[in-house]
C-alpha cells in the first residue's frame, strides 16, 4: 500500500481561493450593514424591524451582519425534489449538479415550419416532453412564456402544461404570492397532499430581487410564503456588470450575494429551515447592445465564481448554462453551449438552468435543448474522471499484447470500453463515404429529427383523471376570477 497519497476522482475546477470568498461575504455584509436594501412590502418591512435592523421612511432597511449570519446558520445545505414520479428526484447538496431548462421565453421557433412565433399552451406542454424525454435533462422549467391566456393567471397554465409533459421535478414562476399560492395547491394535489410536498417538494419556486438592492412587493411576499409553505425557493439577482451592477465581475459579485442575502434573511424570519438557493444570471451589459450577454465567458466565470461562494456559505446554487446569444442553432451556440456547460458541470452548482436559450433569453429552442443534452452527456463523462487502479494501469494486458500486437481481442478491453469510452448519439463518427451515403446530415439535420422524433412518439407518465380535472377546474376558477 501507499502512504500520504493524493487520489483526484473527478477533475478538479475553482474560481475563487478561500480567501477571496470570504472577502467578497465579508463585502456583501457590509453593504447590507451600509448601504441597505429597500423593501416594498410591509409584511417584510414587520419582519425586518422585529428583528432589530433600522428602517428608513422611503423603505430602506440595514441589515447587521450578526442577523445574516444568524440566517445562514438556519438555512438547509441539502433540499431534494421529486417529480410527480417520486421516484425522480433531484438532489441539491456540495458538487452534485443537476441541468434543466430555463422559463419564460416569449418566442420559440417553430420545429416544423421554422416560425419564430409567440409559445402556446401546447409548445409549453412540447417543451416539457423534451425534457422528460432525454437522459441527460434532469429537472424542468418551463422554457416558453404561455401566451393566449390572461396575463394574471398564466403561471398556472404554465405548471398545468409542465405537470402534463414531465414526470421530472421542476423549478416554476409566479406572477404573484397568489399565483404561488394557486400553483403550491396544484402541486399539493398531484402529490397527494401538504405533508408530501413537504416531505419531497414537487417544484422549487424562482424569485428575482431588482438589482441594485431592491426587492419588490412580489419577491418579498412570494419568498415569505414559501418560506412558510416549505416552498423552496431561489432568490436570485439577474446583474449585468456595468448596468444594474458595478463595472467589476467582483463587485458584481458582491451585490448579487448581497441581494441574496437579503432573500434568505427575509425567509428565515418567517420560518427557521427555509430552503433558500443561492444563484443568478450575473452577466456583463454589452456596451454595443445593451443586451445581458447569456454566452458571455464573463458569465460562466462568475456561475463558477458564485458556486464557490455558494459551497463556502453552505448553501445549494442555481447557476446557468446550455444558452447562447445566437439567433439559430449555429456554430456560436454550439461553442457557447459547450463551453458554458462544462464550466458549470466542472463548477459543482446544483441546479443548472437556461439549458434551450437562444437569442439572449428571448428564444426557447427545441434544437438548442436536443443538442445541449449531448454535450451535457460529454461534460458528464468528463467529469467521471480517471480512474487510476492496477487494472486500469493495464501492465499485465501490455505485456500480454506486446510490441506490435492490438488490444480488439482482449478480455480486459471488453469488460472497460463500454465504461471508459463515450459513445455518441448525436455527434458523427462516420467514414465520408458512409456519412455521404446517409444523406450528408449536418448535426442540426440530426438535431432536428431527433426534436421531431420526440414530439411524434414519446408520450409522458399519464396524469391521473380525477387529478388532471382538479387541475384543470382549480386554473379555471382562476381565470374566472380575472376574467369578471
Amino acid at each position: 500500500m501507499r502512504g500520504n497519497c493524493q487520489v483526484n476522482i473527478t477533475p478538479q475546477f475553482r474560481v475563487l481561493s478561500d480567501q477571496q470568498v470570504e472577502e467578497i461575504y465579508h463585502a456583501a455584509l457590509e453593504v447590507l450593514g451600509r448601504v441597505g436594501t429597500r423593501v416594498f412590502a410591509e409584511e417584510g418591512l414587520a419582519l425586518l424591524r422585529e428583528a432589530g435592523c433600522p428602517v428608513t421612511d422611503d423603505d430602506l432597511v440595514q441589515i447587521p451582519s450578526w442577523l445574516v449570519k444568524d440566517a445562514l446558520n438556519s438555512a438547509p445545505g441539502r433540499i431534494v425534489l421529486a417529480g410527480r414520479d417520486r421516484s425522480n428526484r433531484v438532489v441539491l447538496e456540495r458538487n452534485r449538479f443537476h441541468f434543466g431548462t430555463g422559463s419564460d421565453c416569449p418566442s420559440m421557433v417553430d420545429p416544423y415550419t421554422d416560425e419564430v412565433r409567440k409559445f402556446a399552451f401546447d409548445d409549453v406542454y412540447d417543451a416539457a416532453r423534451i425534457s422528460d424525454a432525454l437522459d441527460n435533462i434532469d429537472f424542468h422549467m418551463s422554457l416558453g412564456l404561455t401566451s393566449g391566456v390572461p396575463p394574471k393567471t398564466y403561471d398556472r397554465h404554465q405548471l398545468l402544461a409542465m405537470l402534463k409533459g414531465t414526470s421530472k421535478p421542476l423549478v416554476i414562476t409566479a406572477v404573484d404570492r397568489e399565483g404561488l399560492s394557486v400553483q403550491y395547491a396544484m402541486a399539493c394535489e398531484v402529490v397527494g397532499g401538504d405533508d408530501e410536498f413537504a416531505r419531497i417538494p414537487l417544484f422549487v419556486v424562482y424569485i428575482e430581487p431588482s438589482s441594485p438592492l431592491t426587492n419588490s412587493v412580489e419577491a418579498v411576499e412570494k419568498v415569505i410564503f414559501a418560506a412558510r409553505k416549505g416552498i423552496p425557493a431561489i432568490y436570485t439577482p439577474c446583474t449585468l456588470c456595468g448596468g444594474t451592477g458595478p463595472g467589476t465581475l467582483a463587485g458584481t459579485m458582491v451585490q448579487a450575494l448581497a441581494e441574496y442575502l437579503v432573500g434568505v434573511t427575509l425567509a428565515q424570519l418567517a420560518r427557521r429551515g427555509a430552503g433558500v438557493i443561492m444563484g443568478g444570471v450575473n452577466s456583463t451589459m454589452d456596451m454595443a447592445t445593451a443586451i445581458l450577454s447569456y454566452g458571455a465567458p464573463e458569465l460562466a466565470l462568475v456561475s463558477a465564481g458564485m458556486t464557490d461562494v455558494a459551497k463556502w456559505l453552505g448553501v445549494p446554487m442555481f447557476s446557468t448554462a446550455g444558452c447562447s446569444d445566437a439567433k439559430i442553432l449555429d456554430q456560436q451556440a454550439a461553442i457557447e453551449s459547450a463551453f458554458s456547460i462544462t464550466i458549470a458541470a466542472l463548477s459543482g452548482a446544483n441546479l443548472i438552468h437556461d439549458v434551450g436559450y437562444l437569442e439572449s433569453g428571448l428564444l426557447g429552442s427545441f434544437d438548442m435543448l436536443v443538442m445541449s443534452n449531448e454535450v451535457i452527456a460529454m461534460a458528464k463523462h468528463i467529469l467521471g474522471g480517471v480512474g487510476v487502479t492496477p487494472d486500469t494501469l493495464a501492465v499485465d494486458v501490455i505485456e500480454k499484447v506486446g510490441p506490435g500486437g492490438h488490444y480488439l481481442t482482449q478480455e480486459h478491453t471488453r469488460q472497460h470500453f463500454r465504461r471508459e469510452m463515450w459513445l455518441p448519439s448525436l455527434m458523427d463518427r462516420q467514414m465520408r463515404r458512409a456519412w455521404q451515403a446517409g444523406g450528408a446530415k449536418t448535426m442540426a439535420d440530426r438535431v432536428r429529427a431527433n426534436v421531431l422524433d420526440i414530439l411524434e412518439h414519446h408520450r409522458p407518465l399519464p396524469i391521473a383523471t380525477d387529478v388532471e380535472a382538479s387541475l384543470m377546474r382549480i386554473v379555471s376558477q382562476a381565470d374566472e376570477r380575472y376574467n369578471d
